[in-house]
């Protein structure tokens, strides 16, 4: 048991010595590294980031040029019909199910919360359609409050790639993450990540290409 113990304690100082150094890297590639997304208000930029998942930022920020025109309050959403809305998200791809989760979220926020964006963790995980990723991004870029690391695709592929974890489910991904990455980079992390996996999008897991990192795999 103390062998076992010993030899945990030991992975996990390699893997927080290896991500210090590929944060490190990350940063001075991108200084800037940050939420693309567009939005006015901590309303609009939950539904841009339900909006985003299997979709890429750049499709959403066209829809919701859009949209966030046409629908100026919670009220909006709440009182639209879901066919109605599952045209004007059309493009972003799964859009009965974006449209089912978002005019939910809007009913729940304006029955359960006053009419605003819970600030709470607990809370945003109520909402529809919102998991932890969702909740870590709204959390991070409306409050500054920062409870875990929110993992895409493009994090949780990097995290593979470079040997942070084993697992597939983004909440195990989370956690292996959390060990490893000290908490004043949590939130600034999911931004590297996804950056270095825009730009070497051919990068995965059982494909060998030359990439800055690549020592570090």
């Amino acid at each position: 048991m103390t062998q076992s113990i010993q030899h945990y304690d030991s992975l996990l100082e390699a893997h927080k010595k290896r991500v210090n150094v590929i944060l490190t890297r990350l940063k001075k590639m991108y200084p800037k590294a940050g939420m693309v997304l567009r939005y006015s208000n901590n309303w609009e930029l939950l539904v841009a980031v339900m909006l985003s998942a299997q979709c890429t930022d750049k499709q959403v920020n066209i829809v919701t040029a859009r949209l966030f025109k046409k629908y100026r309050k919670l009220d909006d959403y709440v009182q639209v019909r879901q066919s109605a809305f599952e045209k004007d998200i059309y493009s972003t791809g799964f859009y009965r199910m974006k449209a089912k989760h978002i005019l939910a979220a809007a009913k729940m926020i304006k029955k359960d919360f006053r009419g605003r964006v819970p600030r709470r963790m607990e809370d945003l995980l109520k909402l529809s359609g919102v998991a932890r990723k969702t909740a870590n991004i709204v959390l991070g870029n409306a409050f500054g409050i920062v409870q875990g690391i929110a993992v895409d695709t493009h994090v949780a592929r990097m995290a593979r790639i470079f040997h942070l974890t084993r697992h597939v489910n983004p909440d195990k991904i989370e956690k292996d993450l959390m060990e490893v990455i000290s908490k004043k980079d949590w939130f600034r992390s999911t931004y590297l990540f996804i950056e270095y996996g825009r730009s070497y999008p051919r990068l995965r897991e059982h494909r060998r290409i030359d990439h800055p990192l690549k020592y570090l795999e």
